[in-house]
């Protein structure tokens, strides 16, 4: 539309003598005016990730906006579950990083994801979290089972929410088969997503409850009292991410996904808490990065055994 009145505009230019040489060089320049839109459209990526990846990721954004001039990240948060329903209702995207392999699985199932693109990129466990005056004197994941606490969780549907019934469900033969029932018999809110579940802790707005172990940092550190979770009973998040198939910019969408499967992005996943997954040579991809020295990957093979958690993953 737009170029038929430029069509339009020269020819009644053309009617008048003085100005007949003035369309051929209005052309460019009017043509530059569609063209840019476009280019910039071109180099915009719309990521949605889980709400747990919100600090890292933005971090990674912009590490990898500062090597790619003119490239715009927009990222969407909120928890796998809303991302993939709204990823399977046609919303658009380039990249989704889910906190579980269940909601990817669901995106994959609906065509919107190759299956055989998506990599694990970090994992993360869960800690019990309490008020840092701890009012109600918790001690252990045990005492959430007695009367009288007022227990946090997020909502069913969520990757945080299976990843907690199953921890409670480990506890049943140490502590009996209704430990979990007893447990929940003392929740007072579910939460939309984890982040809510550590902000209501932070206010005192409940004794204790379930977070990722990267939801402790930042800026609720000092208002929050942190117990581990015994490693026999703890569960293995996995955070799986991949290309969605329509993406508007794909090759842009590979370069970002090589970035957090490189030693930049694994560095940065790990200042914000998240264990690096042992990451393959055939899982990278195909433009993988210069093979380090064997010194340096001896120091980041040790970096990594430290950060690693040590729990199997469990499919949620």
């Amino acid at each position: 539309m737009l170029l038929q009145q430029i069509g339009w505009t020269c020819a009644k230019i053309n009617q008048r003598r003085d100005f007949a040489l003035r369309c051929p060089r209005l052309l460019p320049l009017l043509l530059s005016m569609i063209i840019m839109p476009l280019a910039s459209a071109q180099s915009s990526l719309v990521i949605y990730a889980a709400t747990s990846l919100t600090d890292a990721f933005e971090a990674v954004a912009s590490a990898f906006a500062a090597q790619q001039p003119g490239v715009s990240l927009h990222l969407n948060f909120s928890s796998s579950s809303s991302l993939a329903a709204q990823i399977i209702a046609g919303a658009p995207a380039d990249i989704f990083a889910s906190a579980n392999e269940k909601q990817m699985e669901r995106v994959v199932a609906d065509g919107r994801i190759d299956g055989a693109a998506r990599r694990t990129f970090a994992h993360n466990q869960l800690v019990l979290a309490l008020p840092a005056d701890n009012p109600a004197g918790i001690e252990s994941v045990r005492d959430l089972a007695d009367e009288g606490y007022l227990l946090v969780l997020a909502a069913p549907g969520t990757p945080i929410r299976a990843y907690t019934d199953a921890m409670l469900q480990a506890y049943h033969g140490e502590f009996g088969a209704d430990f979990s029932a007893r447990v929940i018999r003392n929740l007072a809110s579910e939460e939309s997503n984890v982040r809510q579940v550590a902000a209501r802790l932070a206010l005192g707005e409940a004794d204790a409850g379930i977070v990722y172990q990267t939801d402790v940092l930042g800026d609720v550190t000092d208002q929050l009292l942190v117990i581990e979770i015994d490693a026999a009973h703890n569960q293995l998040a996995a955070y799986p991410i991949a290309p969605l198939v329509d993406s508007a910019n794909p090759d842009l969408a590979a370069e970002f996904i090589h970035f957090i499967l490189g030693g930049a992005g694994r560095a940065i996943l790990r200042q914000h808490g998240f264990c690096p997954p042992v990451i393959l040579e055939a899982d990278l991809p195909s433009e993988a990065e210069p093979a380090p020295t064997s010194q340096a990957t001896d120091d980041a093979d040790a970096e990594a055994d430290a950060n690693r958690c040590p729990p199997t993953p469990i499919e949620n």
